[in-house]
């Protein structure tokens, strides 16, 4: 089991939760099951692009936005 020194905070939409140190954005998505059809990420108010996920590690204190886009008319 991981101490609190191998944990960090970020914020995802809107809500502060804990992971694990350095993790990067595409485990983050994978950690949360979120899909990756028609989403974006925001970083700090930031659009980080899909073919940056694996590279972009996150912070303690950062804040993310999950969007799911939706089409209708």
């Amino acid at each position: 089991m991981a101490d609190l020194g191998d944990l960090m905070r970020v914020k995802v939409n809107g809500e502060w939760g804990e992971y694990p140190d350095a993790i990067t954005l595409d485990a983050l998505l994978n950690q949360l099951q979120t899909r990756r059809d028609w989403m974006a990420v925001e970083r700090n108010k930031k659009v980080v692009r899909k073919t940056l996920f694996a590279e972009t590690r996150l912070e303690d204190g950062d804040e993310l936005e999950i969007i799911k886009l939706v089409g209708g008319g």
